[in-house]
């Protein structure tokens, strides 16, 4: 079984948290089958934006939300 991966990011209103401010342009990344390449997605978007500190990016585990224990 694939362990499902959800990478995706955007604005945040507080830096401090994560409620995005407009989620209708939210930046999907990708779907992707294991951690570590979702991972690799997830460095790759999160040090574009470095430099701004309300973008945030994500990794949502969604074989945990399909599947929970």
């Amino acid at each position: 079984m694939s362990l499902l991966h959800l990478v995706f990011g955007g604005r945040v209103k507080d830096p401090r948290n994560l409620e995005f401010d407009d989620l209708s342009k939210l930046d999907i990344i990708g779907f992707f089958p294991d951690y570590a390449s979702a991972e690799r997605a997830w460095r790759g978007a999160a040090q574009r934006t470095v430099d701004d500190a309300e973008m945030r990016y994500v990794i949502v585990h969604l074989h945990k939300l399909l599947e929970p224990k």
